[in-house]
């Protein structure tokens, strides 16, 4: 079992720059691949950014692409979200979730957070 907890969130100008954190508990956390997703209302969930076991290797939803960076720190057992120049289509929850390989789809992750609100105000 993984235990995840986001923090970060808030309420922040369309241009400004959040940095979400997620704490992982339980098992040895460099055994995952960890990713973000997002959800807003009435929305289905949507991968945002995923890495590798090591962090050496990211991936990116074209959305985000250029704006977002996924790191970790697995000393930490933490990985973040750095979002600079943030829209409000970017409002959303966040979720960060753990699992066996580095993807884009909800399914292929195991333990998930429980959410971060990000509000974007233009």
């Amino acid at each position: 079992q993984v235990q995840l907890v986001e923090s970060g969130g808030g309420l922040v100008q369309a241009g400004g720059s959040l940095r979400l954190s997620c704490v992982a508990s339980g098992r040895t956390f460099a055994l995952y691949a960890m990713a973000w997703f997002r959800q807003a209302p009435g929305k289905e969930r949507e991968f945002v950014a995923a890495n590798s076991r090591s962090g050496g290797s990211t991936s990116y939803a074209d959305s985000v692409k250029g704006r977002f960076t996924i790191s970790r720190d697995n000393a930490k057992n933490t990985v973040y979200l750095q979002m600079n120049s943030l829209k409000p289509e970017d409002t959303a929850a966040y979720y960060c979730a753990a699992g066996g390989v580095m993807a884009a789809t909800p399914t292929a992750f195991l333990y998930w957070g429980q959410g971060t609100q990000v509000t974007v105000s233009s």
